[in-house]
């Protein structure tokens, strides 16, 4: 039986509810307590006690069946009868209530017929399988998800475990959560008659999860009078001084939000827009953060305006007619039209000065828009008739009830948090998150991640575990680090270390600073906790050139014009046949040949040294000397792994240097002696190919005076 099932108890403080939001009339207890103890009426008539529920029902649907509704109050009234909640009212009057609240944001015939019963199974003698015979296998199932939240133990040793049970047992169809958080919203509203500590505790559960859960089900009616209650419960001090701030704005005879909604509506109407101008007062919340950020609150703080359209090209209409005839705040606008958040919520957001210096945010929208953005995922109907096939969202994935992106990965990385106290930090720190990003990757698939999540957190959501080898990322076609900060809209390729063995997928600590994302912190730590030793560190050769045991003198194997002459290719750019050289004299009657290409040659041309005509000998008469970089991201092993690579090709390394790793990145240099010219193709593909290596050239560095 749940708490609110007990004997009545003397009534204590009343909470918060004088500043509602219109159209959401509280239910009259009373009225629905006489109607329930008259009991049930005859036999196909509607129960005057679920008038209320009806009435809002067709406002959303009005050639909806009502014989499910009136056959589940019957069962519920009759079950509960007997029953009386704490602050007084016969039992029945709760799931009424929790019902009359979803059917006003549009819930469907489903949804409502199991929340007049979502108590009978766990209160009542009623059983699960006596809901299936008489309403259906989807009522029985919304019912027993709800049964099963209501076990949940919301005290501090059985919270994490019960509440991850819960998320399982009910994630397939959040329409289970839409009618728990309705639940909650009516305890909430009659907590006063609790003791103080179990009010706070039960407002600080509601704060840090049911509250991030309504936001991102979208379900706005609900997450504002929620946090509103849950503000007068633990911050009394500061509700009661933004109650009397509010007290008193409602009290001016003067309105400046009124006065520019008027100026909108003329404007508009000027314009030919057909548009509803309304004033959407800010809730307790709101207004409190508003003070917080701005210091001493404006007449116009207290509210936006809402501007509702018929079309979403009228919106963009109204925007630019704004922004013609007011000044607009350009730091203000925001589209969320064009990409909507993560909770399907869609509207144009401005701020427009008028003349005398009063600014107005305005809020701009479609009427379907707004009835999304107050109800969320309740206003999409029963995912399972055709139309609700029909909704998808921003990244490709069914924007309905039954499971939206952000619940299939949370249901997803809770299978591997290795216990309850990570799974429970990790879940408060995700809802936390209050935007969600999309991010392309190359295949044109997307990717949904929180606002400030990493090349890391893309790696793990694309690849799950398989992304410990990830070795970098190219974001918008750019080489970039891991840990790179990634915004709405950026296409990410994630590079992978393709290598057999155990050696080439190894996270590193470092990454746990970067991800955002469960999964990938989860992951991470998985792997570092079975690892105790963590990741190999990269490894370095010497600053210091060294020699290769096959190294031999080079041999320059280019002729030139000048009798007697000692050749030499310039080790700026080691050329090589068949690339296209000069050469220049220098001092003791040596000849230094460079690529044309090279950055020295422009220098020495520049300090009037003549060129000595040379040409290419027989390109098979000789071995060469060339010199390579090698750009890669940092990794266990990446040297030996180019080392052997050379080697396989059969080329000698005369020196090599590694310089120190720079934001996950390594540069490597070699100086290599090829049995011929036509060995470098072959060996740049062949040193391209090693895991981790993105980029081999040849090495154009400034030639010293030297040369």
């Amino acid at each position: 039986m749940s708490a609110e099932a007990t004997n009545p108890a003397t009534p204590g403080p009343i909470t918060p509810g004088a500043h509602r939001r219109r159209g959401r009339p509280r239910i009259d207890l009373r009225r629905l307590g006489r109607a329930a103890l008259l009991g049930p009426t005859a036999r196909g008539r509607l129960p005057d006690a679920i008038g209320h529920v009806v009435e809002a029902h067709r406002a959303h649907y009005p050639d909806a069946d009502l014989d499910p509704l009136r056959r589940a109050y019957v069962l519920a009234e009759s079950s509960h009868r007997g029953q009386m909640r704490k602050s007084g009212e016969p039992y029945i009057t709760h799931p009424l209530a929790v019902t009359l609240i979803l059917a006003e944001l549009g819930a469907e015939n489903t949804t409502l017929t199991a929340s007049l019963l979502h108590d009978t199974v766990e209160d009542t003698d009623v059983t699960l399988d006596q809901v299936r015979t008489e309403f259906g296998e989807e009522v029985a199932y919304l019912v027993d998800g709800v049964t099963k939240l209501e076990k949940v133990d919301y005290g501090a040793a059985a919270e994490p475990e019960t509440f991850r049970k819960m998320l399982v047992a009910t994630g397939n169809d959040v329409r289970v959560m839409s009618i728990k958080l309705a639940d909650r919203l009516h305890n909430m509203r009659t907590l006063g008659v609790m003791r103080q500590e179990k009010q706070e505790r039960i407002a600080k559960v509601t704060r840090d999860v049911l509250i991030p859960l309504a936001e991102r089900l979208g379900v706005q009616a609900l997450k504002t009078e929620l946090e509103d209650l849950v503000f007068a419960i633990l911050h009394p001090e500061e509700y009661a001084e933004t109650h009397t701030l509010m007290a008193a704005n409602a009290a001016r005879e003067d309105d400046p939000l009124a006065a520019i909604a008027e100026e909108v509506r003329g404007v508009l109407r000027e314009a030919g827009l057909s548009a509803e101008v309304l004033i959407r007062p800010r809730h307790f919340v709101s207004v409190h953060r508003v003070r917080r950020k701005r210091g001493e609150l404006r007449g116009t703080d207290f509210g936006r305006l809402l501007v509702l359209v018929a079309e979403d090209a009228d919106c963009y209409g109204v925007l630019g007619e704004l922004h013609t005839c007011f000044t607009p705040v350009v730091s203000e606008f925001k589209d969320f039209i064009a990409v909507p958040k993560f909770n399907l919520y869609q509207s144009l957001h401005t701020a427009v000065t008028r003349g005398d210096g009063e600014v107005a945010e305005v809020l701009i929208r479609t009427h379907q828009m707004h009835k999304v953005a107050e109800a969320g995922v309740v206003a999409l109907g029963n995912p399972y008739t055709p139309s609700g096939e029909e909704h998808l969202d921003t990244v490709g994935e069914r924007a309905d009830p039954t499971r939206p992106g952000w619940l299939s990965r949370l249901l997803d990385w809770q299978q591997s948090a290795p216990d309850a106290d990570m799974f429970w930090s990790t879940l408060r720190e995700d809802l936390a998150q209050d935007r969600e990003i999309t991010v392309f990757r190359p295949d044109g698939g997307t990717i949904g991640l929180p606002a400030g999540a990493s090349c890391v957190d893309a790696a793990y959501a694309q690849y799950g575990e398989d992304a410990h080898a990830c070795i970098g990322a190219r974001v918008n076609g750019r080489l970039a680090t891991l840990g790179t900060v990634l915004v709405d809209g950026d296409t990410v390729q994630l590079l992978m270390d393709r290598m057999e063995g155990a050696a080439a997928s190894e996270p590193s600590r470092d990454w746990l600073d970067h991800a955002r994302t469960p999964a990938a912190r989860i992951a991470i730590r998985r792997w570092l906790t079975a690892h105790p030793e963590g990741p190999s560190t990269p490894e370095a050769a010497p600053r210091a050139p060294y020699s290769g045991p096959s190294a031999r003198p080079a041999t320059a194997n280019a002729v030139v014009d000048q009798p007697g002459a000692t050749v030499r290719l310039a080790g700026c750019c080691t050329p090589v046949p068949p690339d296209e050289i000069t050469a220049f004299a220098v001092r003791g009657g040596v000849v230094t040949v460079h690529r044309v290409a090279c950055p020295g040659v422009a220098r020495m041309k520049g300090d009037g040294r003549a060129e000595v005509p040379v040409r290419w000998a027989d390109a098979d008469a000789a071995e060469y000397r060339v010199t390579l970089t090698a750009e890669s991201f940092s990794r266990p092993h990446l040297l030996a792994d180019l080392t052997e690579a050379i080697a396989l090709e059969g080329v000698a390394i005369i020196s090599a240097t590694v310089e120190p790793p720079t934001q996950g990145g390594v540069r490597h240099t070699y100086t290599l002696q090829l049995p011929d010219a036509a060995h470098l193709p072959g060996l740049m593909r062949a040193m391209r190919n090693v895991p981790g290596v993105y980029d081999v050239g040849r090495a154009q560095h400034a030639a010293s005076g030297a040369v």
